[in-house]
């Protein structure tokens, strides 16, 4: 382990997806300018992606409704996103950022974390010295940024993951925030309780309600109490409010990555064979990409969005790992279960990870193992969908209510096991 204490960088790109249009179409620049419209101008069922920073002082934000948007700023322009190009300058940027250290830990397309103890060692890029402090490597690493992309990023230093992505969120756009070892605990302390890693709305709405406002007040209130009032989450919670946050950067090749797909619906629903059809269509889709990858997952995790964009995610261990849609539908049923109540579904997400390599059983596989890999051969040469379960044929004009018992996963109206082309 490299002696000293570790310096973590957080890098984020600022406003990016707005960044990246004001870059390309010289005519945005300095204009409130929102990513995210759709065809009915302010009026629609579309969401936020980003605004820019002249957009946010009118009070628009990442996942507002575009309609609330329009509201607070008729004046903006309203951008449809492009994520095809967006993806190509963030592959862009993650070149630039690999070129200080191999320890980059991706967060999302535009923010990523550095583990940079052991490039301030090293020669930089193109043979520069070393750099002498973690300050002096972040400055070069943004100037490269900037040359090689025309944009900015706000860069956050720390001894941890946590307070370096506190601190990049500190002075944007465009920002450098250092925090030196040992003055961890004493950054967060004035900070408000929504800004600690980990606290969303209702947390932070918990820890209002009993009196801690500040991460100082939450660093020192007393351990035992807060156990009781928010469970075994509070210690964890309270040691990163204490500016103690042991997790390691995680390069790319280390990190436990997974596997997903999202389903949002044109019009929010609460039909129950509706939400079961959509739930059985993604696992078998990150079963088969799962199965693509020669991959078993033992973990299935379950993102669920009501009418009133509230997300919460919830997840199932399993005992066995698995790269069958039957079991990840089974397990991810079950998690649906617990989180749906009498709200309309806006979007649902299946997500696999704990990977680890899948391997042929000493005496050959399931039923179910041998159907799957028919049924993605016959995918790989007809294309994908020209084979498809039973029971997510169209179904009969009477719906089953959400409350109700799903049939198997792979059975149809009559009870039968087969697939219909």
């Amino acid at each position: 382990m490299t002696p000293g204490p570790r310096r973590i960088l957080h890098v984020d790109m600022d406003a990016f997806y707005a960044a990246v249009e004001q870059r390309d179409r010289p005519e945005l620049r300095g204009q409130p300018v929102i990513v995210g419209a759709d065809p009915q101008g302010g009026r629609g069922r579309g969401v936020v992606a980003t605004a820019s920073y002249e957009a946010r002082r009118f009070g628009v934000g990442s996942a507002m409704p575009i309609s609330q948007a329009w509201k607070a700023c008729p004046q903006g322009v309203y951008v449809r996103p492009d994520m095809a190009k967006y993806a190509a300058v963030s592959a862009q940027v993650f070149e630039i950022l690999r070129r200080f250290t191999d320890q980059v830990e991706p967060v999302s397309i535009d923010e990523a974390f550095l583990d940079v103890t052991s490039s301030l060692k090293a020669v930089g890029p193109g043979g520069a010295p070393p750099a002498a402090t973690a300050e002096a490597l972040a400055r070069r690493l943004k100037d490269a940024v900037l040359a090689g992309t025309g944009l900015t990023a706000s860069v956050g230093i720390a001894t941890s993951k946590m307070v370096a992505k506190v601190a990049s969120d500190m002075r944007k756009p465009d920002g450098l925030v250092v925090v030196e070892p040992g003055g961890e605990a004493a950054f967060l302390a004035p900070l408000p309780v929504r800004r600690l890693w980990g606290v969303g709305p209702r947390m932070e709405e918990s820890l209002l309600r009993i009196g801690l406002h500040t991460i100082g007040d939450l660093a020192r209130a007393d351990t035992a109490a807060l156990e009781r009032r928010l469970g075994t989450h509070a210690g964890f919670l309270q040691e990163l409010a204490r500016g103690i946050d042991e997790r390691p950067v995680l390069a790319e090749s280390d990190a436990a990555k997974s596997i997903g797909q999202e389903h949002t619906y044109d019009a929010d629903t609460s039909d129950g064979e509706t939400l079961r059809r959509t739930l059985l269509e993604l696992c078998d889709a990150v079963a088969r990409r799962v199965r693509e990858h020669a991959l078993k997952a033992r973990t299935v995790t379950l993102k669920y969005r009501d009418e009133r964009f509230e997300t919460s995610t919830r997840a199932r261990t399993m005992g066995e790992a698995t790269d069958s849609g039957d079991v990840l539908f089974r397990e991810a049923w079950r998690l649906f279960q617990g989180v749906h109540g009498a709200r309309k579904v806006r979007l649902l997400g299946i997500y696999a990870s704990g990977f680890g390599a899948s391997q042929l059983g000493l005496f050959g596989g399931s039923a179910s193992a041998d159907r799957d890999r028919v049924r993605d051969a016959i995918e790989e040469k007809f294309g994908e969908g020209s084979v498809t379960r039973a029971s997510l044929l169209p179904p009969p004009a009477a719906s089953r209510g959400c409350g109700d018992t799903p049939p198997g996963p792979t059975a149809d109206r009559k009870g039968s096991r087969r697939l219909r082309r």
